[in-house]
């Protein structure tokens, strides 16, 4: 196995972590315990459920840390296609890492405010149930500022993989879509929540690219044309 083979495959499984992480808070956890519009349900079921909620959090810290390391090891794995497209790119993608650290605040504020009855004394129970809702609402804005850089990222990324023929191109282009799935919903979630639905839907489809992306590194790895057409190495 060559060392670009070698090394993209590793970027493919890191991918992949994100991929299967990145989920539990973002779809799970709000699939399983929140009730639209019933702050009191929501609040029993997180504090029910008390240790699968505190795994999101954790989920969250984890998946800023893998962010990290696939934005280096895509950096490392591009670099000497286009050194200052991947600077870019890291650039973009290190953005994500701070964002998921911040965001689990909301997450321990909503806890604390369920499970806040004694120094929450002096505020009711449905006073409580609003801090909690204010908070896990504050997280969802936050997500929908963070598909700012979700999307940004992977317009650099997309343009190395089109650049360094080791990759097929179409998944290059597929990212480019994917980028602009991302901008879609951060505008939609910011500017126009009423048709935040709306847009996800249409948007689903072209995030796939992510995951296509990853799992031709881990199957296929990366290999330079044999047409002599690769981009050539830059230092």
């Amino acid at each position: 196995m060559t060392t670009l083979k070698r090394d993209a495959r590793i970027v493919g499984l890191i991918y992949l972590a994100l991929i299967v992480s990145a989920p539990f808070r973002l779809i799970y956890i709000p699939g399983a315990l929140f009730v639209h519009g019933d702050s009191a349900t929501t609040a029993h079921n997180i504090a029910s459920h008390e240790l699968m909620f505190r795994l999101g959090i954790f989920g969250d810290l984890v998946t800023g840390v893998v962010s990290l390391l696939l934005t280096f090891s895509l950096y490392h794995l591009f670099k000497d296609v286009d050194k200052k497209l991947a600077a870019l790119m890291f650039v973009f993608g290190f953005m994500d890492t701070p964002l998921y650290f911040f965001n689990t605040i909301n997450d321990v504020g909503a806890l604390l405010a369920v499970n806040g009855a004694d120094f929450l004394a002096s505020f009711s129970q449905a006073q409580r149930e609003g801090l909690m809702t204010l908070f896990l609402r504050m997280h969802g804005e936050a997500i929908s500022c963070a598909e700012m850089f979700w999307g940004q990222w992977l317009f650099p990324l997309a343009w190395l993989v089109i650049k360094s023929r080791f990759v097929p191109r179409l998944l290059g282009y597929w990212l480019i879509l994917n980028g602009l799935a991302y901008l879609a919903l951060c505008v939609s979630g910011v500017v126009f929540p009423a048709v935040e639905d709306t847009v996800s839907q249409f948007a689903f489809p072209l995030q796939l690219a992510e995951v296509a992306f990853a799992l031709w590194l881990v199957i296929m790895g990366a290999k330079p044309r044999a047409d002599g057409l690769a981009m050539p190495a830059r230092s």
